[in-house]
């Protein structure tokens, strides 16, 4: 079976981008994540232990955005790795990093990357 869990909209205040101003001043940003799952034995146990725990997809979501880069690709591809090392019964996740006004010549109200993976 397939099933799909959702965290979306964890609001976050961090320090990514290649310009010194982003490293001391930092920025908003938002991370949406969807991890493909089998919680079959939830709907019959009503155990956490049988399904993933949101509060470990926010953990570390909420960890690795702590740790700066200069591209929000890296800190992405660091979140998406710690999931598949640390939570047991992933198949696949999305992730999307948004990173909001960023510093570039114009008027952009955000950026984003987005990575899929199966496992």
């Amino acid at each position: 079976m397939q099933h799909t869990i959702e965290v979306n909209g964890i609001q976050l205040y961090a320090n990514h981008g290649c310009m010194q101003e982003e490293a001391k001043i930092g920025g908003h940003y938002t991370v949406d994540v969807e991890v493909t799952t089998d919680f079959t034995a939830s709907f019959h146990s009503d155990s956490l232990e049988d399904t993933v725990d949101y509060v470990t997809i926010n953990k570390i979501v909420t960890e690795e955005m702590k740790i700066r880069s200069k591209l929000i690709e890296h800190v992405g591809k660091r979140i998406v790795k710690r999931f598949q090392q640390e939570i047991k019964g992933i198949q696949s996740v999305k992730l999307k990093v948004t990173k909001h006004t960023p510093p570039i010549n114009g008027d952009v109200k955000n950026v984003a990357i987005v990575i899929k993976e199966d496992f």
